[in-house]
């Protein structure tokens, strides 16, 4: 008996280890089609009020907001201003389901106005330029959720504005984006009240910067972020452009910046989320990746990727993240071909934990949001139709 188990013991002796199981990569799902839009020169973006998907954007050089519901079918459709040229940009759904839409109308026609300046760093549909230096009012529109236009409220500027960003409390909207004219090319942020008193506008930067996202802390002080190729309080510029994070008083007092720089090269903050989750651009040469980074609310980084792929980078909550994705992720089973939709969805800890990839040929993003009704939205334009895409549970 001995003899048998000291046998034994020697054979398990010889019995090579077996090799560490290769973690499975995770299978990209492809997003399935809910509804198309509109044509990619008119669909600014998209909110959700309840079942009702709500567009907006710019038709016949007018702003304009219409609903559809999950099937594609049109509920109402309201022209948001009676001006000559206008123009819808950003827009946010409050706690009741009003939508609350920002863009820019002209001042009074009895101002004069300087020759019209190019802005628009979204590439978001415009006007004629003819009418482009003509838009120099904030305005805010106030849509109930079966389409009455409830208020609007214009603040006149001195420069062209261009409005990118909203987010919205109960005690108002803080409103961000760009502004320019000959010798201004800066980001903005401004604060209406409830009942639609506006703010003094606060510029940041003066000559190349622009401010794309804003999100309301629970301290009620403001994360606006963008990016900048100049001196911002005090923060100089360390690369090429730097991604900026920039924190603003309730009272629209500047307390701090943080800058993302790459040597000789470009970094731009496309998004920002509640939970401080940042989306963003990489450029250095022809070398083009987007970053994803979720930050402490002291603007400490506690985790971050990059992937090979082309801005924006637009995140959602604390765990998505949409871009269109150019090469292989080791945690996914995926190697794109050519440029593609890409939905990434991150545990607590930062780790991959899923994704969804919309089809070949949109090639430009609009927007990401979560709906209670429909769960992730994916807003992506191919050549000729604006397509939104969720998420296939069959």
């Amino acid at each position: 008996m001995k003899k048998l188990i000291v046998l034994a013991v020697i054979g398990l002796l010889f019995i090579q280890p077996n090799a560490q199981a290769v973690p499975k990569k995770i299978t990209v799902n492809s997003l399935k089609l809910l509804t198309t839009i509109g044509l990619p020169s008119e669909v600014s973006g998209v909110v959700v009020s309840g079942k009702n998907i709500i567009v907006f954007g710019t038709q016949n050089s007018k702003a304009y907001a219409k609903a559809l519901n999950s099937t594609g079918t049109e509920l109402w459709k309201l022209q948001l201003d009676q001006s000559q040229a206008s123009i819808a940009t950003a827009a946010v759904v409050d706690s009741i389901g009003d939508v609350w839409i920002t863009g820019a109308t002209p001042l009074p026609a009895t101002t004069t106005t300087a020759p019209p300046t190019a802005i628009n760093p979204d590439n978001a549909a415009m006007p004629p330029t003819s009418f482009i230096g003509d838009l120099k009012a904030l305005t805010v529109w106030k849509v109930s959720s079966t389409g009455v236009l409830v208020a609007t409220y214009t603040s006149p500027t001195s420069n062209v504005i261009f409005p990118t960003s909203i987010a919205l409390d109960d005690s108002g909207i803080a409103i961000v984006g760009s502004i320019a004219d000959e010798k201004i090319n800066a980001g903005f942020i401004v604060f209406m009240s409830s009942t639609g008193l506006f703010s003094k506008v606060l510029q940041i930067g003066s000559a190349s910067t622009t401010i794309e996202s804003v999100t309301r802390n629970s301290d009620k002080t403001f994360t606006l972020v963008g990016s900048s190729s100049e001196t911002i309080a005090g923060k100089r510029l360390a690369g090429l452009t730097d991604g900026v994070i920039v924190k603003v008083t309730k009272s629209l007092k500047i307390t701090s910046v943080v800058r993302s720089s790459v040597n000789k090269g470009k970094r731009i903050w496309n998004s920002t989320s509640p939970s401080l989750l940042l989306g963003g651009e990489v450029i250095v040469g022809n070398k083009s990746e987007v970053a994803v980074t979720k930050f402490s609310s002291r603007y400490v980084p506690s985790w971050t990727f990059r992937f090979a792929g082309t801005g924006p980078a637009l995140t959602t909550g604390s765990t998505q993240l949409l871009f269109l994705s150019s090469g292989a992720i080791p945690a996914l089973a995926w190697n794109p071909k050519v440029p593609t939709a890409l939905l990434i969805t991150f545990n607590s800890k930062g780790a991959i934990s899923g994704a969804d990839s919309a089809p070949v040929g949109q090639r430009l993003l609009i927007g990401s949001l979560d709906s209670k009704d429909f769960g992730p939205l994916v807003v992506t334009s191919s050549g000729d139709i604006v397509s939104i895409f969720v998420r296939n549970t069959r």
